[in-house]
C-alpha cells in the first residue's frame, strides 16, 4: 500500500529523517524527457524486498530505501495528514498536480 503525504513537512527533514532511518539505496534524478524512462527503473528497483520509495513535490528525483519504518509514528501524523492507495499511479499523480506534499511507494 502506497501512503500519500498530505502535510507539510520540509523536504530536507523529511529526506534526512528516512536516512537515518533507513538505507538509502539510490536517488533517481531525472528530467521532463526521462521521467519515464527513469520512473519504470525506479519502480523496478522496488520490487526488491523491504524497499520503498519516495517522491517528492518540486523535486526531480525518485529516491529508494531499504528498511521497514512506520511512517505515521515517525513523522508523527494523524489520519488526515495522509491517504492510503493501492494504485501505483496514484502516488506521482498526486505529486505532480500539486495535491501532496511526498509518496511513499511500497510494492
Amino acid at each position: 500500500m502506497h501512503k500519500i503525504l498530505t502535510k507539510w513537512i520540509e523536504p530536507y527533514v523529511l529526506l534526512e529523517t528516512l536516512k537515518k532511518e533507513c538505507e538509502l539505496i539510490k536517488d533517481f534524478t531525472f528530467d521532463g524527457f526521462s521521467k519515464n524512462n527513469i520512473k519504470k527503473e525506479f519502480l523496478n528497483l522496488l520490487q526488491n524486498k523491504n524497499y520503498f520509495g519516495l517522491y517528492m513535490k518540486n523535486v526531480n528525483k525518485f529516491y529508494a530505501f531499504k528498511g521497514n519504518i512506520d511512517i505515521e509514528k515517525i513523522f508523527a501524523l494523524s489520519a488526515c495528514d495522509y491517504e492510503n492507495t493501492n494504485d501505483t499511479d496514484e502516488p506521482f499523480t498526486m505529486i505532480d498536480m500539486g495535491k501532496a506534499e511526498a509518496s511513499f511507494i511500497n510494492l
